[in-house]
């Protein structure tokens, strides 16, 4: 599939060109014709060769615009004849006897003597072929010194050669090949029969069209065309957001990959006579599906897409070897979300008004559209489509079989390039992407969604574009179920307080918590929190009845979430931090009619609670209450707690947890598994919802939780000796406090099980740094939105890669789903940016 080639390429299509301006009732642009030059010295380079020229100078020895081709020759090969036969094309065609100079201030196109192509021969495998074909195909031009192409013969057999012609594309185009194969074809005929050349002379030169170029820029006719482009493309967006798997580099190295396909044949064949029944080409219907997937992976709904048309309209250029492709920017509308046949209507005008401008060269549209530049990005585009109508047809002549093929030499001038070729064996298709920006596997995925896509524009066009299947049914079966079959067994139908008290009655003397040196077992924190709850019974707490806790860090704490679940109320935490216009609105707007506090805290506090209780001034109180369990009114669909959001956005929202989440937050999980023999850090205040993983994932478990306070957060060495004081097993600490740590302590974690960071992105550098220190055993990357009970997903981090930039959210935990969406909650693909949305028992109600 050759990667220079165009959608216009015969006469036929030319014919085809002009009827459909007709029916939109417009008039092919009418060019003069060329004429010889009167000087027949060095010429001015074409605009298009003049900006390959500039990007030469820009990055010497770049291989970007190599043309490799490998021709296939089966037969009794007669070399003499096929050396003649490329010396007279050489000879005919002075552009392939070209090199560029500057001179007396201007670049500079000239024609060399009279030098005979020497063809290089040896005999290889095919295997070694393969290699040398590459070989060829990366090595560089010298533009100013020539020549600027080169032939190898390869035999693999004995009456089986190669050729590998490569050229430089400020010569050639894939038109150009074309005419160079019926050159060559009728020329070795010639000569292996003794005969002379049969070509006529050609009346013009590729030098004769750049200088008819230049004069025609200067034209009215040049004005109105850009007149006509600066129109069409106002306001576009000269930017397409593709998701990419790596950062984009500041400049681009252009590595390349290709990932061809193939359509099955019904559906090309359904697809060639759906759009010969709407009134389309199979161009038009192609593009239109191509611009519908970048819509989909993007949101864009303004895009700019690059095509190459053959830049031959002029009949004087048909015959003539040399760079005349031009690249036109497309501008497709998909505002509004259309169905895919209203798409095509769409592109069917866009693409005949675009055809009858398409002399404007793309360099001089850069030029006079000045849009901002970006080293790395190309200009107006980032995406091309390709498509091509002139299928390799084996050719047989004077006893030999000829089929060729461009040889893929591994770059890619653009981020993204689809090339289609439609031919007798039906639709195939090629993705040349950069490799500095995706991966193997996304280009895969690419090209399976695009044969998905057309598959659903077939039975579905008049469905809205967003609602277009996309994804593959296999991908859907992963996403639904395959990484959503996240359910085990847990105490799903128990209240918190419950399985707590199941603690304390297996392991009354277990050390439940440690806070300042002191230390409280299960069955003293269960009789204390027994003897609040009693007491607050009495103030007409009961479910979801919610309850305000501002209690500092401590084991007062923990017995006030505790006895509040017991009377079967729902704890508010009030970080006593907080301004007293935020706890006010939190207080409001829970409707607190009951406190839990300490007495130096209650200046801060609001007033319109009904009572505060003292966990220290009113002590004498409490004790007076039974240190029994209270039979439960709770079930675990109840509230447990309702935390406030920080407000960044707008007004703080309480978010209301029940029992049940908390319980699938820390029993029989996946990302951890905590028992009796953990020993839990807790660095969070009641108010952050990763409290709820610290405080209830050790007390349910039967571990120990272990206070730290906010001053030994701050001092890394203190925090690094804590946790190897009180054996800390588990903890979680946000990223900028790993950060913190790891930087001063790298083997600070070294002794933990299970260590979890989150809160935001977490920095690969300093991932490195603990891993490098000392990894703990389990080291997890956790996210989760307040709504998801503190954790929805995790990945378990092992190694990164130096090169690594970014580290996953990785999968739902147990009894937890999560699907990427679009703004129809339709799922999408792998890599393509849209909503999560969670689902399962952790989600808040």
């Amino acid at each position: 599939m050759s990667r220079f080639s165009k959608f216009l390429m015969s006469k036929e299509k030319r014919a085809l060109l002009e009827k459909m301006l007709q029916e939109e009732g417009m008039v092919a642009v009418s060019l003069a014709r060329i004429e010889k030059r009167a000087e027949q010295g060095p010429a001015n380079l074409s605009s298009s060769q003049q900006r390959l020229w500039f990007l030469d100078r820009m990055e010497p020895g770049s291989t970007t615009y190599n043309m490799p081709y490998k021709i296939d020759l089966r037969g009794d090969l007669q070399l003499t004849a096929l050396e003649a036969a490329l010396n007279e094309i050489v000879e005919r065609h002075e552009i392939l006897r070209t090199v560029f100079r500057r001179q007396d201030g201007e670049v500079q196109q000239i024609v060399q003597a009279r030098q005979a192509v020497q063809i290089e021969r040896q005999m290889l495998s095919k295997e070694e072929l393969d290699r040398l074909a590459l070989q060829e195909a990366q090595r560089p031009f010298d533009l100013s010194a020539g020549p600027l192409m080169r032939a190898t013969l390869v035999q693999t057999g004995e009456r089986e050669h190669t050729l590998l012609l490569t050229l430089h594309h400020i010569v050639f185009d894939g038109w150009s090949m074309g005419v160079l194969f019926q050159e060559l074809t009728t020329l070795y005929e010639a000569f292996v029969e003794h005969r002379p050349s049969p070509l006529a002379e050609l009346p013009l030169q590729y030098s004769d069209y750049a200088h008819w170029q230049q004069e025609w820029l200067q034209g009215e006719e040049f004005q109105k065309q850009l007149s006509y482009w600066q129109t069409s493309l106002a306001g576009a967006p000269v930017v397409l957001d593709l998701p990419t798997d790596q950062p984009r580099p500041l400049l681009p190295s252009y590595r390349g990959g290709n990932r061809s396909f193939s359509l099955p044949s019904v559906l090309a064949t359904e697809l060639k006579s759906w759009s010969q029944g709407v009134g389309a080409t199979l161009f038009m219907t192609m593009f239109g599906a191509f611009a519908a997937l970048l819509y989909r992976y993007t949101g864009q709904s303004d895009l700019l897409i690059g095509a190459p048309v053959a830049g031959r309209n002029l009949r004087e250029t048909e015959g003539l070897i040399g760079f005349f492709v031009n690249t036109l920017v497309l501008r497709a509308d998909l505002t509004e979300d259309p169905t895919f046949a209203e798409l095509l209507h769409r592109v069917k005008g866009m693409t005949t008004e675009a055809l009858s401008h398409q002399e404007l060269p793309f360099d001089k549209l850069v030029e006079h559209l000045q849009p901002v530049r970006d080293p790395s990005r190309s200009p107006l585009f980032q995406v091309m489509f390709n498509f091509l109508d002139s299928p390799h047809e084996e050719r047989k002549f004077s006893g030999l079989s000829l089929t060729h093929g461009e040889v893929l030499n591994g770059t890619a001038k653009f981020d993204l390039t689809l090339y289609v070729e439609d031919g007798p064996d039906g639709i195939k298709g090629n993705f040349e992407y950069n490799r500095d920006l995706f991966s193997e596997a996304t280009v895969a995925r690419m090209a399976d969604h695009l044969q998905t896509l057309l598959e659903s524009v077939l039975t579905h066009p008049h469905l809205p574009l967003s609602h277009l299947p996309l994804i593959t049914d296999a991908e859907r079966d992963q996403a639904l179920f395959a990484w959503n079959e996240t359910r085990t067994e847990y105490p799903r139908d128990l209240c918190i307080h419950q399985l707590v008290e199941r603690q304390a009655a297996v392991r009354p003397d277990a050390v439940a918590t440690l806070f300042d040196g002191t230390e409280l077992t299960y069955a003293e924190l269960n009789g204390r929190a027994n003897r609040l709850a009693h007491l607050l019974r009495k103030q007409g707490v009961a479910p979801d009845v919610l309850v305000g806790l501002c209690v500092e860090r401590s084991h007062e704490m923990v017995v006030g979430m505790l006895g509040i679940l017991k009377a079967g109320g729902a704890y508010v935490p009030l970080d006593p931090a907080y301004p007293a216009e935020r706890l006010a609105f939190m207080a409001d707007d829970a409707d607190l009619q009951v406190i839990v506090t300490q007495s130096h805290l209650t200046a801060g506090l609001p007033q319109r609670a009904r009572r505060l209780i003292c966990l220290d001034s009113d002590l004498a109180e409490i004790e007076r209450e039974s240190d029994q369990n209270l039979i439960s009114l709770t079930e675990a669909t109840h509230l447990a707690y309702v935390v406030y959001t920080s407000g960044s956005t707008g007004t703080p929202k309480g978010v209301l947890v029940p029992h049940r989440a908390v319980n699938r937050l820390v029993c029989n999980t996946d990302y951890v598994q905590l028992d009796e023999t953990d020993v839990v850090g807790q660095v969070s205040n009641s108010s952050f919802d990763a409290a709820t993983f610290e405080v209830w994932g050790a007390l349910i478990n039967g571990g120990k939780l272990v206070g730290v306070t906010k001053e030994m957060a701050l001092t890394p060495k203190a925090f690094a000796g804590a946790i190897k004081e009180h054996g800390v097993t588990a903890m979680f600490v946000t990223a900028a406090l790993f950060n913190q740590i790891v930087a001063a302590v790298p083997d600070a974690f070294s002794e933990l099980r299970h260590l979890l960071v989150g809160g935001e992105a977490l920095d690969p550098r300093w991932v490195r740094a603990a891993i490098r220190g000392g990894r703990p055993q389990r080291l997890l990357n956790g996210y989760g939105p307040t709504e998801s009970t503190t954790f929805a997903t995790y990945h378990l981090i092992e190694e990164i890669e130096e090169d690594t930039t970014n580290i996953p959210i990785g999968r739902p935990i147990a009894n937890t789903t999560a699907y990427v969406l679009d703004g129809q909650l339709q799922l999408l693909p792998i890599g393509v940016p849209g909503e999560l949305y969670l689902g399962g028992d952790g989600v808040a109600r």
